[in-house]
């Protein structure tokens, strides 16, 4: 009240000041002031239909937002701690966020998200971190009047989803649209309730598709998007300028706790396919190839007789897994997966875990010169399995011997024993040559190769114990070698170039 008691004083010394300018003049002039009004240019028709159509976003968002609903939670919370969490995402922001927290009953929090109907009779999509640990689940329309309890159908963690349901038939229902055919500079609409503000809608571009290595969820192949996503927007929709579905916000990444411009959606084909689970089974369940999964470049797609970089390239398999049991050895070259054309090993990693384990998939590959097609059955990823997607290896036991031989420039390498099966964790179903010291300020070391490492394979010919490097001349200047190597649980292919 002080402040706007001041504004007003302010106000009124401007508007005196003014009034005595005007008396001033009037006694001077000794004439009578009188102001013609303004002649004002008014047009209150509406927007031009065909200027509307190609300049506002109204029509869109007045079709999609009665799907965007705001979902409310009631959840224990630690002793002492009853502070309202508007949204669970906050754990994903800068920990010194000065958002206030009303406080509600000291062992109970509130939290709030967003989610979509998909379905008139009451599915409702949201993320698995809005309605984690939840006692009870309330769900908002968009009128802000009609309030649904809902029940989880499902949740997954890994992909940071969840299926609702209320019990109501006739609800607006979005168009679900193919993630897939998003582009780099499309633009999109977030729609949800940030801080609580229910209907909301900003709008921006697609930033970038596939995005993962993020770091912060198992599974992750984000739309990118710089319109604007707050606390609260989590579990509502991205939407293309069709209204169609693309994606279910989830994240940002911020410094300060607010959008600062990158914010990321999980695809709805994701979406879709983790619902579908979950509905029809009640739990997720995901795929296993068997492989360590390497990117193809230049440099390695013409030591492996490619005109150009295509595919994925197997550094090693599992034994005993499905990709063995199918026919995939290393070094194999995998161009299509279910029909699908493989763009990166991000995309296969994606389409393998989204497989439901006992499917029956074709896969396409490479092997020299040959194009071949093999029938994989895929496996169950195991639980310890989501930290390293791209393979999963069963740990085993040592086996004997030690030597050394350079047969590399600054490079010692020796044959496995138990010792150093056991010092550098090596299994005993890896095969090869070790790595027992190198140059550090060498060629080789600076091209990738490192203690510890095991040299499985020579320009494609494998090396198990000392006496096979007879065969091979010390690598000169000029020269290269392609080797297959495993490090950290699994194998690679790596050229060595002797400058």
């Amino acid at each position: 009240m002080k402040y706007v008691h001041s504004f007003v004083q302010v106000g009124l010394g401007m508007l005196t000041g003014v009034v005595g300018w005007i008396l001033i003049s009037g006694s001077q002039s000794g004439l009578a002031q009188h102001v013609e009004p303004p002649d004002l240019r008014i047009d209150e028709s509406p927007l031009e239909e065909e200027l509307k159509r190609t300049t506002s976003f109204a029509p869109v968002v007045r079709r999609v937002s009665p799907c965007v609903v705001s979902i409310q939670t009631i959840q224990m919370a630690p002793e002492g701690d009853g502070m309202m969490d508007f949204d669970a995402l906050r754990r994903f922001f800068a920990p010194d966020d000065p958002s206030p927290r009303p406080r509600e009953d000291p062992f109970r929090a509130q939290g709030t998200g967003s989610g979509v109907i998909v379905s008139d009779d009451g599915f409702i999509l949201t993320n698995h971190h809005v309605i984690e640990g939840a006692e009870t689940i309330s769900v908002t329309l968009a009128d802000g009047k009609t309030i649904l309890k809902a029940k989880v159908l499902g949740a997954d963690k890994h992909s940071d989803l969840a299926v609702l349901k209320v019990e109501a038939k006739g609800l607006p229902a979005m168009t679900l649209g193919d993630s897939r055919q998003l582009e780099v500079g499309d633009v999109v609409l977030a729609l949800g309730s940030p801080f609580g503000l229910t209907q909301s809608v900003t709008m921006g571009i697609v930033s970038a598709t596939g995005r993962s290595s993020i770091g912060m969820m198992d599974i992750e192949n984000f739309i990118q998007t710089d319109a604007s996503i707050n606390p609260g927007n989590s579990g509502g929709a991205l939407v293309d300028v069709q209204g169609r579905l693309v994606g279910i916000n989830t994240m940002i990444m911020s410094r300060s706790g607010g959008n600062q411009g990158i914010g990321f959606a999980i695809p709805v084909n994701m979406a879709r396919g983790v619902m579908d689970q979950l509905i029809r089974f009640g739990d997720v369940q995901r795929g296993l190839l068997g492989v360590a999964m390497q990117e193809m470049d230049g440099v390695m797609a013409k030591q492996f007789g490619l005109e150009k970089p295509q595919g994925v390239l197997v550094g090693d398999v599992t034994p005993g897994g499905p990709a063995e049991q199918a026919g995939v050895e290393p070094g194999d070259v995998i161009l299509r997966y279910a029909s699908q054309e493989i763009a990166d090993m991000n995309a296969l990693r994606l389409m393998v875990v989204e497989t439901r384990p006992g499917e029956e998939v074709l896969i396409e590959l490479i092997r020299g010169s040959q194009t071949l097609e093999l029938t994989v059955t895929i496996g169950l990823l195991p639980e310890q399995g989501y930290s390293g997607l791209n393979r999963y290896f069963a740990p085993k036991t040592p086996k004997p011997e030690l030597e050394t031989l350079d047969k590399l420039p600054g490079v010692e390498v020796g044959a496995l024993d138990a010792s150093t099966r056991q010092r550098y964790q090596i299994a005993d179903s890896v095969e090869g040559l070790v790595i027992l010291s190198l140059d550090t300020s060498g060629f080789a070391f600076e091209q990738g190769l490192r203690e510890g490492q095991v040299i499985m394979d020579i320009n494609r010919e494998p090396v198990r114990n000392l006496s096979d490097l007879a065969e091979f001349q010390k690598l000169k200047p000029g020269e290269s070698w392609l080797l297959r190597l495993w490090s950290e649980g699994g194998a690679r292919f790596l050229v060595l170039e002797h400058p």
